[in-house]
């Protein structure tokens, strides 16, 4: 009996209707539309740049991931895609499995720094169960990832047949953002409750560094939590632990890469989007066997 069969499975969901939403880049600046389409069972999510020639299409899977710092990049070929961890997130978050995602721009819209720029468009348009069952892996063993910069990311088999993390959030006592550490199983109702809304955070420095770079230049402060020596600037939190709630918002995002549900315990000490990805790809070698046995979504 493998890995992925000794779980109870559910059937893969798409969204009912066609819906759209509309922002502004963090990165570029530039005013991006997202329109958001059904699929068919076992097409996975799939990004679609409809301003290049040809209509490129990148998997939303671990294989086209591409370095990046601070975010979560897709690349197919010479088309790349930025900023999806949140747009992922908001997908594998209501359980959407099959959709094509088709973005005018080189990145996501920022919109408030949440998923909810995504979240709520999709919520609209309605989730349609469909006839294929929901590949899902079972954790069985313990995997650890860690850096140099003290950051670890671990997953070991849960006492539930569902995904749950655990984040430890501590930047050390000179940050203003003070220690933080929450819990949560997986879910749509625990998704759309207690991280969709959750907000990107910077410090005022990073900020600073970033636009003299030229990023974000129409970012303001009241588009994400930006801190300051003394707390949030011209902003205010929607929950005292915002921090660690987006961070594991972006867990959310990033462990869907691997294509399938996970059913197993994730604990994170400080972890960010390249540790996550490290796990993912470290989880994807380890039971490489079992993924391509089941249901894998199609590539183009």
């Amino acid at each position: 009996m493998t890995a992925s069969s000794r779980s109870q499975t559910r059937q893969q969901q798409t969204i009912k209707k066609s819906v759209s939403c509309r922002g502004i880049g963090f990165i570029t600046g530039a005013e991006i539309e997202v329109h958001f389409h059904p699929a068919h069972t076992n097409t996975g999510i799939q990004f679609q740049r409809t301003d290049q020639a040809g209509l490129p299409v990148i998997p939303a899977l671990v294989e086209y991931c591409v370095p990046r710092q601070r975010r979560t990049a897709l690349q197919n070929g010479e088309c790349s895609l930025e900023l999806t961890e949140h747009v992922l997130a908001a997908l594998a978050g209501l359980q959407i499995d099959n959709c094509l995602v088709e973005v005018s721009g080189v990145e996501l819209p920022g919109g408030d720094g949440s998923s909810l720029i995504f979240t709520e468009p999709l919520l609209e348009a309605g989730i349609e169960v469909q006839s294929a069952p929901r590949q899902v892996l079972v954790i069985d063993r313990q995997i650890s990832v860690k850096n140099d910069q003290r950051m670890e990311l671990f997953v070991r088999p849960a006492n539930q047949a569902e995904m749950q993390i655990g984040y430890q959030l501590d930047y050390g006592p000179r940050s203003p953002i003070f220690p933080q550490v929450f819990h949560l199983s997986i879910s749509p109702e625990t998704f759309q409750r207690e991280l969709a809304a959750s907000r990107t955070f910077v410090l005022q420095d990073e900020v600073e560094a970033l636009r003299a770079l030229g990023y974000g230049k129409r970012t303001t402060y009241q588009d994400l939590l930006v801190y300051g020596p003394e707390g949030v600037i011209d902003n205010k939190p929607r929950f005292v632990d915002e921090c660690v709630r987006h961070k594991m918002l972006d867990c959310v995002g990033d462990f869907a890469l691997l294509g399938c549900d996970i059913h197993g315990y994730f604990q994170a000490y400080r972890s960010g989007h390249e540790l996550n990805r490290k796990l993912i790809r470290q989880i994807r070698t380890e039971y490489r066997g079992e993924l391509e046995s089941g249901s894998r979504q199609k590539v183009a």
